[in-house]
């Protein structure tokens, strides 16, 4: 002690003589800059099952080759990864005489690609996820955790990342039992507040509603398809912006759908199709996508604005960018019919607004 204040005794007489002053470092003042959102839809790189015909020329080094200068810019970048990411394992998914089955294995290498193309989180709440059981899901978190991309995955498996000093938390909710279920809404209020009371930003992400170009309308009822219940997804997605969400992205039909904007949150209840190669079907619709750009507000998460940014895929698939911006009118029309006045603006070139 009678050291420390010596020090600082003849540091006080040194500045005295010389009129040097000592400074504290201020505090750092809280980063009040939107946090910019970019999200896609579902990411299957090539599958390698039930044999390595299913993947990609040049082992798909270059399948978000043009998609890397958007998803970079972003503070948080997310994808729906579509299939397990693993090496050997079986799979109990799709019997002999299966039809309308499908079950997929990405490479374990391919997930670098996620990582150069600026991917920071991935939903893995799906129903592809777990076509290779228990096996393929630890895996895929294995791959994820090495890359330092955070998922959202099985039940109690929440991204945490820390964005421009604030708190965000993204949790996926399917249809399936490995999940958080969507139709399940009381569960998903419940999940979505108790993690609000620890987040700055929540967002929310759900695989869910009916396949196809023929459901490219969110209807204001239960979504039936091959038997399976896929979600009242007005409700739900209401429901959890009630509890707390302040984004919303939704996943599954393979289509894009439009976006509503509820409570200065958007919601948007489709992304479709974004990195699909091989057996997909990517005729017309199916075939046009987007990055979605999404500003939210650091201190409360309210919906600032955003982008569309266009893309396409030819068959046998990979995002291209898109310059004749086909899915702008798509969304403007889309968005109209569905929502109204509670659609989000969307500008010719693409720009959202309230």
């Amino acid at each position: 002690m009678k050291l420390r204040l010596s020090f600082l005794t003849a540091l006080l007489c040194f500045s005295l003589i010389t009129g040097w002053s000592v400074q504290a470092t201020p505090p750092q003042k809280p980063n009040n800059q939107p946090i910019v959102f970019m999200g896609v839809g579902d990411i299957m790189l090539g599958s390698s099952f039930p044999d390595e015909s299913g993947l990609p020329p040049n082992d798909g080094a270059e399948m978000m080759k043009e998609a890397a200068p958007v998803l970079t810019r972003a503070d948080v970048a997310f994808g729906n990864l579509e299939g397990p990411m693993l090496e050997g394992g079986s799979s109990g998914k799709c019997g002999p005489n299966s039809r309308n089955c499908y079950a997929f294995r990405v490479p374990t290498r391919y997930g670098k690609y996620l990582k150069d193309a600026g991917i920071d989180v991935m939903s893995l709440a799906n129903n592809h996820a777990s076509d290779f059981g228990t096996e393929g899901m630890i895996s895929s978190k294995k791959v994820l955790d090495g890359l330092g991309i955070a998922h959202a995955a099985e039940t109690g498996d929440i991204a945490w990342l820390t964005i421009k000093g604030r708190k965000v938390a993204v949790i996926g909710f399917a249809t399936n039992p490995v999940s958080y279920n969507l139709n399940d809404i009381e569960t998903a209020r419940r999940v979505v507040a108790e993690t609000n009371a620890k987040a700055d930003i929540v967002v929310v992400s759900f695989h869910g509603g009916a396949e196809g170009t023929a459901n490219l309308h969110v209807p204001d009822k239960m979504e039936i398809y091959l038997g399976e219940t896929r979600g009242h997804l007005r409700k739900f997605t209401h429901a959890v912006v009630d509890a707390g969400a302040d984004l919303v992205i939704g996943h599954g039909p393979h289509v894009c759908r439009g976006m509503e904007v509820y409570k200065n949150r958007l919601i948007a209840y489709s992304l479709g199709n974004f990195a699909t190669y091989g057996k997909f079907n990517l005729t017309a619709e199916l075939g046009v996508t987007m990055v979605l750009e999404a500003h939210l507000d650091p201190k409360d998460g309210a919906f600032r604005g955003g982008k569309i940014h266009p893309f396409k895929q030819i068959k046998p698939g990979g995002p291209q960018v898109d310059s004749s911006n086909a899915i702008i009118p798509l969304m403007q029309s889309l968005t109209q019919a569905d929502f109204g006045a509670n659609g989000v603006k969307i500008a010719t070139d693409g720009t959202l607004s309230l």
